[in-house]
């Protein structure tokens, strides 16, 4: 009996630590600042990237600045990151390397995101609510490496670890799908209306993940569009 109940013990601690689901119109949420709160991805493909499209919504309650999306290789612990910085707006980087798209405060309703990048220009672009931002030039010729580290919540200053408290993100993120090409304008504006063009990095429809600390999962608080798939 006893072990038995220890073999159950295990089962359900392996459940409510690791899941590969449809996370539609559900979000993670952050309650408090914290250095151990953080959701690891396991990406869908594992080769190398000459471009991407990460696509996510963000709602942040927090005066500082903090982290969105890191993704780290053991050669680069910011190969991606999409950082939010007090008093200077949103920054990108791309294998160590960054870009500033200048915003004076962080919205206060949750916030649609796409930050797209490819390597035969070093073209980057954000945009927000489905609107552009003005298109920036970063890492032109660089791949973004393999075996990546993928943290909700936290910005890895080694991989896999190394967070700070004071970067973490206290609030919900959720719809996060990533692409390994730069999605078109078109295509940016329809995924912010709810359709989803078959992310094969991370899919929120059939997501592979890992919550640790305090980060529960809670009905999505932006609009339940989702009108269609392609």
């Amino acid at each position: 009996m006893e072990k038995l109940l220890w073999c159950l013990l295990i089962t359900i601690s392996f459940s409510q630590a690791f899941g590969h689901e449809d996370m539609s119109k559900q979000a993670f949420v952050f309650p408090g600042a914290s250095a151990t709160a953080y959701v690891s991805l396991e990406a869908e493909s594992k080769k190398p990237l000459e471009a991407f499209t990460v696509c996510l919504y963000a709602h942040a309650d927090v005066s500082r600045s903090f982290s969105i999306f890191s993704y780290a290789t053991k050669t680069s612990f910011n190969e991606i990151l999409l950082f939010w910085t007090r008093g200077k707006g949103f920054s990108i980087a791309v294998g160590g390397p960054e870009v500033l798209f200048s915003a004076s405060e962080i919205p206060e309703v949750p916030t649609h995101i796409c930050a797209t990048w490819e390597s035969a220009t070093g073209i980057v672009e954000l945009w927000l609510d489905g609107k552009p931002r003005v298109r920036k030039s970063l890492q032109k010729g660089y791949t973004v490496g393999t075996n990546a580290s993928i943290i909700l919540g936290q910005e890895q200053d080694s991989y896999g670890g190394g967070f700070d408290e004071n970067q973490s993100l206290v609030g919900d993120i959720g719809d996060v799908n990533m692409w390994d090409f730069v999605l078109s304008p078109e295509q940016i504006n329809a995924v912010y209306v709810g359709r989803v063009f078959s992310p094969n990095v991370l899919n929120w429809r059939a997501l592979q993940y890992e919550t640790r600390g305090d980060v529960f999962i809670k009905p999505q608080l932006w609009p339940l569009t989702n009108c269609c798939e392609s």
